[in-house]
């Protein structure tokens, strides 16, 4: 990935922290807060408490686009076969896109929830029970595991890096980028939560989304046609430029 990429990346996970992020994690921002922050506690307290609470998220995320880069990994192993699987995720992040417009229930039909397990209930109890700050952490990484639909789409992203090392670093991106909405939250909440607002933002990041995801398949269809070289065949051409110039430069020297 390119350095437009991730900044397309932390583009839509900023838009989306206004839009989707405020109303899917908000409550569960407010619920934490109102169980756990004591009014007693001082604000640089309160602040380290919110912020291990995020850092716990970004870990999930970083976790899981490990998983899923290495994924994509082992399902590519050529040119070709690399281009059909960012022909198959741009598809995947198009039907996302226009089912955050509302104009397919396609996120409804993927989504499972965990919150009903028992294991879920168990340890969102424990940690709710819990004022030291590493139950904030620990409460963040469970609200990273979460099935939603905005993360599905940062995951189809790490699928379609083919690297662990890059999965983990879009799903970095994506985690630091929602931080600034979440963690101030407690104090604009009011305004964030209104309904004309978010729209506006959900709309703008599901447009952003079906771009990114038009883009992605332009690439495919060019790595199936063979016009857009894989990083290894780059790095041979640059070896072979090399190696063709010293010899070059080895012949026109006089014995």
């Amino acid at each position: 990935m390119g350095t437009i990429d991730f900044l397309m990346v932390a583009t839509i996970a900023f838009l989306g922290s206004l839009g989707h992020c405020t109303g899917m994690c908000g409550g569960f921002v407010v619920a934490y807060t109102s169980a756990k922050v004591s009014e007693e506690w001082k604000k640089l307290y309160s602040g380290v408490a919110h912020f291990l609470y995020n850092i716990g998220r970004v870990s999930s995320y970083v976790i899981l686009g490990v998983i899923f880069g290495y994924l994509g990994s082992i399902i590519s192993v050529s040119m070709q076969t690399k281009g059909f699987l960012f022909l198959f995720v741009g598809i995947i992040m198009i039907l996302m896109g226009l089912s955050l417009l509302g104009k397919l229930k396609f996120l409804n039909s993927i989504e499972f929830s965990i919150e009903s397990s028992n294991f879920f209930k168990r340890s969102f109890a424990k940690l709710m029970s819990s004022k030291t700050l590493f139950s904030f952490y620990f409460l963040g990484m469970l609200n990273g595991f979460i099935p939603c639909g905005f993360t599905y789409f940062f995951l189809a992203v790490a699928v379609a890096t083919t690297s662990a090392l890059q999965g983990a670093l879009v799903m970095l991106i994506f985690g630091l980028s929602t931080i600034p909405i979440l963690f101030m939250l407690g104090f604009v909440v009011s305004f964030l939560k209104q309904g004309k607002f978010r729209n506006i933002m959900m709309k703008i990041a599901s447009v952003t989304i079906i771009l990114f995801g038009l883009f992605t398949g332009f690439k495919a269809i060019m790595l199936i046609n063979g016009k857009m070289p894989m990083k290894k065949d780059s790095s041979m051409t640059i070896e072979s430029f090399f190696s063709n110039s010293e010899k070059s430069n080895s012949e026109s020297i006089p014995n």
